[in-house]
């Protein structure tokens, strides 16, 4: 492990919340190592040599150009990234499995999904659940492209509730297998996949079990049709019916019962990758709008010249930014937290899935604000092309269409933005998180007289930083109260929960993107960083807005007469700026930027 890991103060994850992180402990993308820029270059590439120019045949349903790009990504080693050198793969840590991830998924949502559902849901299980036998005969094949993997957990009754599958497991007489009879939907790479990981219920136990399923059509196994989708048009998506398959009991994956766990670890980690495989998606659009908009001359003005484009593009590469900046945050506290298991002596096994779980809070986090951005930012991408925007033969639509699924798998953004808030409140109740302390000093605070002095501001977001301190302490306020207002209960007032995660998206966002270019001014000046300080000025600006709208709508929602007026109070007197950043002036800074340099440029 480096030194630098060893010298920094590693938070657990939600701890964001209730400690201050210092710039020069976060990880950003101007950190990348030789190895990684290498290994990004080589994406790109790729992705511009084999996906890009045929992003018309993907949207003609072209499925076998999906294996074959799949079979191209297996033979260059990008789909064994995250899998240990001794299972083929290149053993790489997960900022580096993060990374390609990111920047394969930007071309088209087919591509994206086939490779998310392949190296993520589909050969991850295995690594990290799998018997050593089952790793061995499995997983070289996966990590190489030899074989592809889906994941079958979905069921017609069964989707956000994942534990309620109906597909049933028996175990045969002589007990050496199980007869698995069941259907399973929205089934990612059925088409082509070699090997299944399928969830059942054995007898009436209360979690479903995971066990690997090897393709044969003449073992129970039909495919109904491929479904016909608003987009990624070339990623194969069927049911997959299973009748009385026979599985030897050795394929069972983990222990009995163990299937729910299984999901819920392996959809942490897609979570956060599929966080990054709307980041080049991003970066994409906002090149083609740019690109776009200093062509298009209206009025013998190139569009780009108006505040209006301006405004919009500004404002999609900030959300892109913002999104790199937490995405890869994340990532490395990850890679740090599986490092230290592995040197306190954890299996790789345990220490990759211990790394994720502490971090589920910000993987909620990100899968949530990344989908959200990435429609906003093709929206907005339509926009600038104007009615050519609306055109197939423009790249904007497809990118707009295939956004759209990002908010629905890896679990809806409504159920991570409830599972961010709870899983917060639980860690605090084991003590992971001290939310207690902090939440009382703000109530304190709060019947307390406010300090009148004049804060010193002349530092480079210094103002930025005390607003983030008081908007946690806004959270604090409001999903404190929560807390000992409905105890337990609390996860029946989704509305609530649905404000309080908003709060804390915009906390981890903002602060994100604001330790990432107070870092790099350190290092690079601050004169390198002008467009990035307005990017952080812009974003933490709207994060103001959205904080006290959302906590303005869960405060009415649960506190009444003095304790209203009290938390109304506080949260005016922690939602103000001394010196309110000219939003327009911003915007213009970051949109000359790009237009100057005629692509996403940060």
């Amino acid at each position: 492990m480096s030194t630098e890991t060893e010298n920094k103060e590693l938070l657990r994850g939600g701890q964001f919340l209730v400690k201050e992180t210092n710039c020069e402990d976060v990880f950003t993308p101007e950190d990348f190592n030789e190895e990684q820029k290498m290994m990004k270059d080589s994406v790109k590439e790729f992705v511009d040599r084999e996906i890009w120019p045929n992003k018309e045949e993907f949207e003609k349903k072209n499925y076998a150009l999906t294996e074959e790009i799949m079979n191209k990504a297996g033979e260059l080693g990008f789909l064994g990234v995250a899998v240990p050198e001794e299972y083929d793969g290149l053993g790489m840590g997960f900022v580096s499995t993060m990374l390609v991830c990111d920047y394969i998924s930007g071309a088209t949502g087919s591509i994206a999904t086939a490779f998310g559902a392949h190296t993520g849901i589909g050969t991850m299980p295995i690594t990290l659940y799998g018997t050593e036998e089952q790793k061995k005969k499995y997983v070289p094949k996966l990590a190489t492209g030899e074989w592809f993997g889906a994941y079958c957990l979905t069921e017609p009754g069964a989707g956000s509730d994942a534990n309620s599958g109906k597909t049933k497991a028996v175990l045969s007489e002589d007990g050496k297998e199980y007869l698995i009879s069941g259907q399973k939907m929205w089934i990612s790479n059925a088409g082509f996949a070699n090997l299944f990981i399928v969830f059942a219920r054995i007898e009436d136990d209360k979690n479903i079990t995971g066990f690997i399923v090897e393709k044969d059509t003449s073992n129970g196994i039909t495919f109904g049709e491929e479904e016909k989708k608003l987009g990624i048009h070339a990623s194969s998506t069927r049911q997959v019916f299973f009748n009385e398959t026979k599985v030897p009991a050795e394929n069972m994956l983990g222990g009995r019962g163990d299937g729910f766990k299984i999901a819920m670890n392996a959809l942490n980690v897609g979570r956060i990758k599929l966080a990054a495989a709307c980041l080049d998606a991003q970066r994409r659009v906002t090149d083609g709008s740019v690109k776009y908009a200093n062509e298009r001359i209206q009025f013998d003005t190139p569009i780009a010249k108006f505040g209006a484009i301006k405004s919009k593009l500004a404002e999609m590469a900030t959300s892109a930014y913002v999104g790199e900046s937490a995405s890869y945050r994340a990532a490395k506290n990850i890679e740090d937290r599986i490092a230290l298991r592995m040197k306190d002596g954890n299996s790789h096994q345990e220490a990759e899935l211990k790394g994720v779980e502490e971090y589920a809070i910000e993987c909620s986090i990100l899968k949530v604000a990344c989908s959200e951005d990435i429609q906003n930012c093709s929206d907005e991408g339509i926009q600038v092309f104007g009615g050519m925007g609306f055109s197939a033969d423009t790249p904007m639509e497809s990118a707009w269409r295939d956004a759209r699924i990002s908010r629905i798998y890896e679990g809806t953004n409504e159920i991570n933005r409830m599972l961010a808030v709870g899983m917060l409140v639980k860690k605090a109740m084991k003590g992971h998180v001290d939310l207690l302390g902090p939440a009382t000093a703000v109530g304190n605070e709060l019947t307390g007289i406010p300090s009148f002095d004049k804060p010193d501001y002349s530092q480079l977001f210094a103002e930025e930083k005390e607003i983030l301190k008081n908007l946690k302490k806004v959270f604090l306020m409001v999903a404190g109260s929560a807390v000992q207002k409905f105890g337990p209960q609390l996860e029946e007032h989704q509305q609530l929960l649905l404000a309080s995660a908003d709060i804390l998206i915009e906390i981890y966002m903002a602060e994100s993107a604001i330790l990432r270019t107070e870092k790099n001014a350190k290092r690079f000046g601050e004169n390198k960083q002008t467009e990035q300080i307005a990017m952080s000025q812009l974003y933490l600006y709207h994060a103001v807005d959205i904080v006290t709208q959302k906590a303005k709508e869960g405060i009415v929602s649960f506190a009444e007469g003095d304790e209203q007026r009290m938390m109304l109070m506080g949260l005016k007197r922690f939602t103000k700026y001394q010196n309110q950043p000219n939003v327009v002036a911003l915007r213009n800074t970051i949109a000359d930027k790009l237009t100057t340099e005629n692509k996403y440029c940060f």
